[in-house]
């Protein structure tokens, strides 16, 4: 069965990301600057707003609770929050407060001014212990629980320890996203997301090799209690200390245009992996393959499941085979075929092609060597099924590849539940299938004369 969709509650610091894009031609003759034209404005959401907006992007329901001010930023805040499905009833409007707003100069996409408005003071009492009470009443229906601290006031020390208590209590994944050089207050969460700076700040520890980053860890773990000790490196991935052992997962970064909310996407994807029940490495792989899609972006950028997925493909032939479907994007649109692809052919790939169009992700259904020989006879099939698994997911059009041994791929497209299931014009008139679990059944026109057993026969004279 697909995984099922999580619900996180992300708890934190709400700000507006306020872009300024424009061209540069001059320096200013009343003082050595850059003359910005601006060309175009934009808003877009920021701090823990963008945690939420990262989830929602991956396919998690999704709540945001924090602070913001009666004002024009505040409103656009909101507003920004609904339209996208964040859930908004666990944030508070505060007349003695100002929405925090980072607005951003960029000039051929290079941040060259960065202006902040903000409250850093500690939000009320009352209103945190409003919050938590909400909290309290909604906590079992939530899987896991962010909280991106900022510092600006809404996740203090009390409220931080109350909210981790509360979650351990209920057995929720906690993840934090630490601010300043004391985590004594995240203490028990199930980890934390330092970057090395921030790992040196609350360590005393310069990491700068396997060995200081192995002692950083330790010391989290020992202070903190996490059941993750993490560290992320930068261009170097992802460090974790599990079962006293250190584990380096690699970033998959390609190009970098802006990290800017990089760290938001990461915690965000292990959040979304963890309450899916998935291990800290199937998480951290998934994270560094978010945070390479993200960086490739200009501005605070969210990931798609399908694009995590793609990318991660670029990365081999071998990624594009998978052994379960469990392991497809969810919220994606998904083709799905189904074949023997013994001998690949023109036939076969034009086919392919024209599936591929009717959908985001096309996921091929492979017959193994015992279901063939079993449908076909001992001669089949020519080539074995890693082989023509291989050449499958050599096709630019082919997202996915999965090797099924029943006769029918009926179980395989019920654990699927394609959004189109394919087949060939021949099968007009015909039972589909498994086409029960598809929204649509659509039949293809092969290419005339081309099939596997015309070229067999050929072969043979």
């Amino acid at each position: 069965m697909l995984l099922k969709t999580p619900n996180i509650l992300v708890v934190g610091d709400l700000m507006l990301d306020h872009y300024i894009l424009g061209d540069c031609s001059r320096i200013s003759p009343e003082a050595p600057v850059q003359v910005v034209e601006v060309k175009k404005e934009q808003n877009r959401l920021g701090g823990a707003c963008n945690v939420a907006h990262n989830l929602i992007s991956l396919g998690a329901k999704v709540e945001l609770c924090g602070v913001i001010g009666e004002d024009r930023a505040g409103e656009e805040l909101l507003s920004q929050a609904k339209e996208l499905g964040i859930g908004i009833t666990h944030i508070y409007q505060d007349s003695q407060r100002q929405t925090t707003q980072k607005s951003r100069v960029l000039v051929s996409n290079q941040q060259i001014l960065r202006v902040d408005r903000e409250d850093k003071g500690e939000v009320s009492s009352e209103v945190l212990s409003a919050m938590f009470e909400r909290i309290v009443k909604e906590i079992e229906s939530f899987d896991g629980v962010i909280l991106s601290d900022y510092g600006k006031g809404v996740l203090s020390e009390k409220m931080t320890k109350e909210l981790i208590a509360l979650a351990n209590q209920h057995q929720k994944i906690i993840l934090c996203d630490p601010k300043g050089s004391d985590y004594s207050k995240y203490k028990n969460a199930t980890l934390l997301t330092p970057n090395k700076k921030e790992a040196k700040e609350a360590t005393g520890i310069e990491i700068n090799n396997p060995q200081t980053l192995l002692l950083a860890l330790n010391f989290l773990k020992t202070q903190c209690n996490l059941a993750y000790p993490l560290i992320t490196l930068s261009e170097d991935g992802i460090g974790i200390l599990e079962n006293e052992e250190l584990k380096i997962f690699p970033t998959l970064a390609q190009e970098v245009y802006d990290v800017t909310g990089a760290g938001d996407t990461v915690i965000a994807s292990l959040c979304f992996s963890l309450s899916q029940g998935k291990s800290i490495e199937e998480a951290c792989k998934f994270a560094n393959s978010a945070a390479a899609v993200v960086v490739a972006k200009v501005g605070s950028a969210t990931a798609t499941q399908e694009e995590i997925y793609l990318f991660s493909c670029d990365n081999g032939v071998e990624s594009k085979i998978l052994s379960s479907p469990k392991d497809l994007p969810q919220n994606a649109n998904i083709v799905f075929t189904n074949g023997c692809f013994d001998i690949l052919h023109k036939g076969h790939v034009s086919y392919l092609q024209k599936a591929k169009e009717l959908g985001d992700i096309l996921v091929v259904g492979l017959n193994s060597d015992r279901s063939i020989k079993a449908l076909k006879g001992e001669e089949r099939p020519i080539n074995p099924q890693e082989d023509r698994a291989y050449l499958l997911a050599s096709l630019e059009c082919v997202d996915f590849v999965i090797i099924f041994d029943e006769l029918t791929p009926y179980e395989l497209i019920k654990e699927i539940s394609p959004n189109i299931l394919v087949k060939g014009a021949d099968y007009e008139g015909k039972e589909v299938v498994g086409s029960e679990f598809a929204k649509e059944v659509r039949l293809l026109e092969f290419v005339e004369g081309k099939s596997t057993t015309n070229i067999i026969k050929k072969i043979k004279g």
